[in-house]
């Protein structure tokens, strides 16, 4: 089974392959993502990514936190999406 992280709080140029690089340090990334704004283009400044269950609590602790280009990351259980009106 896997499990979807939030990871937020992202510098702006940060790139997909950038955020799975640095997360592939701390666990197996089986998928990686982030949020454009559908507009401009540009990154919205957070993603989610996919691991392993038994990966999840500890990519939360080690990147709870985490310093990335001078941005600490904010990383936690992605909750479900709810939907729109």
């Amino acid at each position: 089974m896997t499990k979807t992280l939030y990871v937020g709080n992202l510098p702006w140029s940060t790139t997909e392959e950038d955020l799975e690089r640095e997360l592939s340090q701390f666990a197996a990334i089986k998928s990686c993502r982030i949020i454009t704004d559908r507009e401009t283009g540009r990154s919205r400044g957070f993603g989610f990514v996919e691991v392993d269950d038994e990966d999840a609590e500890r990519l939360i602790e080690a990147l709870s936190g985490y310093t990335l280009a001078g941005r600490q990351l904010v990383v936690n259980e992605a909750r479900p999406r709810q939907g729109r009106p």
